[in-house]
């Protein structure tokens, strides 16, 4: 089976410091290997706390960083960062702050024409035409192509930067924190067309977001990181209901519930490990009530429990 979007072994790795010879003083490793499949037309959610390596994997995913190593296919064809228009024609990304992602000095027509010009050089009639049916798509005027993105809500640019996405006729879209900058009730707005959207023209999300709730409702499965590892990962409806790592209980418990008190979530420390001095073993060990001598010592890797959930974890949580 030919998958959307698959990750092989892909990692980053960033140099810190420079000594006055100008070599690296030592490194960061930003996500350590991950191995990933995604399914035409799924809608992958992926979690973690901040630092956890989320945006790094997003921007290499559409060649804005070049992995440290792996390879990362779209259709079963390997991605080349020599060729950035390749990129743009099967994978768009979707950034957080709607408004500063698009250039103050352009009008919105100029904005949507950018990746028509480039990505498939239509003329003038084509690119009028194309950007005519994806505002419609996204219930936006016409008459908003001739301003300048500080004229709109914010939920009005984040429809304009799903617009522009769409206009590059890309089949992956990246949504990186898409509706953390919004509104609650302009969050559910922009989240239900991204639905219908994805309908109507077949997309396959990956969907980052710090907020548990969101994620949830919307994906198919969620992949869970921590400190740039894949610990846990699995349908969406199981994953926060009966979680298998401890690190997974612990972001459900730390996020509010309406008419849940709130209380200390169960862990033995709230700091995330030294990027630049890793501890041995699971990263998480410091912080897991469950941890035990084992998991200083070795790295556990994601191996199937249940059904349809991989953990990496010695000691995984009961049913």
């Amino acid at each position: 089976m030919t998958h959307a979007l698959r990750l092989m072994d892909v990692s980053k790795t960033f140099p810190v410091g420079r000594s006055l010879l100008g070599r690296a003083k030592g490194s960061v490793k930003a996500v350590h290997p991950v191995t990933l499949d995604v399914q035409q037309n799924e809608t992958l959610g992926i979690v973690g706390e901040s630092g956890c390596g989320k945006s790094t994997l997003a921007r290499m995913l559409v060649g804005l960083l070049e992995p440290t190593t792996g390879t990362i296919e779209i259709d079963g064809e390997a991605l080349d960062t020599a060729d950035p228009a390749l990129f743009g024609r099967k994978i768009q990304y979707v950034f957080q702050d709607p408004i500063s992602s698009l250039n103050p000095r352009k009008t919105i027509r100029q904005v949507m024409e950018a990746p028509l010009k480039h990505l498939y050089g239509m003329d003038a009639t084509e690119r009028q035409a194309r950007i005519a049916e994806i505002f419609d798509s996204v219930n936006l005027r016409e008459e908003f192509l001739d301003r300048y993105p500080h004229e709109f809500s914010g939920g009005q640019a984040q429809r304009i930067g799903i617009a522009r996405a769409l206009a590059a006729k890309a089949r992956i879209l990246i949504l990186d924190e898409p509706v953390s900058a919004l509104d609650v009730s302009v969050q559910a707005q922009v989240l239900n067309l991204l639905a219908d959207l994805k309908r109507e023209f077949d997309l396959t999300y990956l969907f980052i977001s710090h907020d548990l709730a969101v994620v949830e409702a919307v994906s198919d499965r969620i992949a869970v990181l921590y400190f740039g590892s894949v610990v846990e990962i699995g349908r969406a409806e199981d994953i926060f209901a009966t979680p298998r790592h401890p690190y997974t209980r612990l972001l459900a418990q730390s996020a509010p519930v309406v008419g849940r008190p709130l209380t200390e979530p169960e862990a033995k420390g709230m700091e995330l490990p030294d990027p630049l001095n890793p501890p041995p073993g699971c990263a998480f060990a410091a912080r897991c009530p469950r941890a035990q001598a084992r998991c200083s010592a070795e790295t556990p890797h994601l191996s199937r429990q249940g059904e349809t959930t991989e953990v990496a974890c010695f000691f995984p949580l009961d049913e």
